[in-house]
Parts: C-alpha cells; structure tokens; sequence
C-alpha cells in the first residue's frame, strides 16, 4: 500500500485526512469508529464551558435537488441529489468534565491517530480568555495532538462566541495569543468564510501564534420556504434563524476563500474544510496549498463516520 503518511505543524498523520468537527465526532464512540474506518485524524465537536441548549427537533437536514427540475427542497424523495447540508446544532452540549477521561482513552486506544479537541470559549474580557486557557490546559493535559480554535459557528447563542470572533481581527489575535501562552501542542485556527477579506483574520491569528488556518466552516444560510404551507421547511413551531449551509454546494465557495489566504500567506499551513466527498474535491484544497483536507457532510451519510473513508484503488477515495 502506498505510504500517505504527511506531516503537519509538526505532527506526523498516517494520512492527511480527517473528520471535522461536527455531529458525528460528538462521541468517544464515534471517535474510535472513525479511527478503525481509516481516517488520519480526527476533530472533535467543540468543547466549551458554558451550558449549551440546543434547539428542539432536527438539528441537521439536508437540502436536495430534482434531477429533472428545479426543485430545492430538504423533504427526502427519489430522484434528486444531493446539493448541501443544512444545520442549526450548537457545539456539544456535554460539558467538559465529560470529555475528560474520554479524551485520554482514545489517545492510549490509538496512539498513532491523531487526535484534535476543538474549543471555544468568549472573547472581549480577560475572564473569557482565561476560559480559552483553562480549555487549553485541560484539553492537552487529556494527551490531544492538537488544538482548533472554534472562530466561525455561524449560529451561536451568545455573541461574544463563534463567527462573530472570526469577524473581528483584533479578537483573532488576542484570544489565539492568550491561548498560545499555555498550549503545549499546535494550535490551528477555525476562521468563519462570512467575512469580507478572510485574508485579514488569518493574518491576525498569525500574529496571535495559530499555528495553522482551517477554513471554511458552514456559511450562513436560512432553509428553504414550502410554497404549499408558506413555511421553512426546518423551523421550531413556526420560528426559524440562520443555520449553516454545508456539503457539496459550498465547495467552490470555500476553495475561494482558501485560494485568498494561500496566495497571501503562502508560507503558513492550512487545513481545507467544505465540500469535501471524494478524492478530486480534496486534490482542489492540496493543490491551493493544503497540508491536510477535513470532512463533514460526506460522512455524516456514509454511517455518521465514513467507513468507506481513504480507500485507495488506484485513486484514494472518500465515501
């Protein structure tokens, strides 16, 4: 078997592959499944301190389109493909005291993947940033390889948090600093595609120490209107906000985005994030520069996991 082995700030995958953050890897369970699957690395839903509820009824759906017609609807039927993801889920609701002890045992089961805790915390008091250490702190302390910073959750509940730091190149900095003071291991930042020049934050999570950029999360996006009931098709008794739009249709948005930050910084490393189902998606993000390529939607239809994950048959292939 050809050797896919890659090094990345400093650490050294079996491949350069990896679910991203999200639903799926919300478990030590799925963690583990995803390991024996095949995947490289693996990042975990994002861990934070503060009580998280999430909204009643479906968290994720997914958007569809007729493949003889016009008709975008998230309602599952036969004869239409798939065009997105669509999600409103906050980052894991289980606390941090969970996660530790779990977080350990998977390092000692596999010692060779590589294994990522997402964090996030608040921003804009010197209380939130000392929240982002103590997340560092006990996060490597579990043994975890690596640290991404969650800057870009287009659909938080408080807004000090997710996207509206990535949007804000000052917070970039100061919370990707205050974390770099205690962090043992690298630190890669998650920056949000909705903002006006991601060049910008990148370069201020640079100048904070990020160790690397993974880019891009979700965008934000409302779901679709039924034109019979006058409702949107994913709503909680009637109410709706934004979520975040996933999968294949973000996929040249996304190689946008890191197409700008690859030819302004073309000596950092960075992580290709959207779109991702097969191999020729991923070849996009290596050849703009990308050390290594994380997976969402793709899996999350493939048994929540991919366990067709990094096959390779003369190309390597994803679900």
């Amino acid at each position: 078997m050809a050797d896919l082995s890659t090094k990345f700030t400093g650490i050294r995958f079996e491949n350069p592959f990896l679910l991203s953050s999200a639903p799926p890897t919300e478990s030590d369970s799925n963690i583990m499944r995803a390991f024996d699957a095949g995947w490289g690395g693996v990042v975990t839903k994002t861990i934070g301190l503060h009580p998280v509820v999430n909204v009643k009824g479906p968290k994720t759906k997914f958007l569809r389109a007729d493949n003889n017609g016009y008709r975008i609807s998230m309602n599952k039927r036969p004869e239409s493909t798939l065009l997105a993801s669509w999600n409103w889920e906050l980052i894991s609701d289980k606390p941090l005291d969970w996660w530790i002890g779990k977080l350990s045992r998977i390092k000692k089961a596999y010692p060779a993947k590589i294994l990522v805790a997402s964090i996030m915390a608040g921003s804009g008091n010197d209380k939130e940033l000392h929240n982002w250490q103590t997340l560092t702190k006990a996060c490597q302390d579990e043994g975890v390889d690596a640290l991404e910073l969650n800057f870009s959750c287009p659909h938080m509940d408080r807004v000090d948090m997710g996207s509206n730091v990535g949007k804000d190149k000052v917070l970039c900095s100061v919370v990707t600093q205050a974390v770099k003071q205690v962090a043992k291991v690298p630190v890669w930042v998650k920056l949000t595609p909705a903002t006006a020049d991601i060049v910008e934050e990148a370069q201020a999570s640079f100048r904070g120490g990020a160790d690397a950029i993974s880019s891009s999360n979700t965008f934000p996006s409302l779901p679709v209107i039924d034109p019979n009931t006058l409702e949107f098709e994913m709503n909680v008794e009637g109410y709706v906000s934004s979520g975040g739009l996933g999968g294949p249709a973000i996929l040249p948005l996304s190689l946008a985005k890191m197409s700008q930050m690859t030819k302004a910084l073309p000596d950092k490393e960075f992580s290709g994030i959207g779109g991702v189902s097969t191999f020729d998606h991923a070849l996009c993000y290596f050849l703009l520069g990308c050390g290594t390529v994380q997976v969402c939607t793709a899996a999350m239809l493939d048994q929540a996991i991919g366990p067709k994950a990094v096959r390779l048959s003369g190309r390597i292939r994803i679900f």
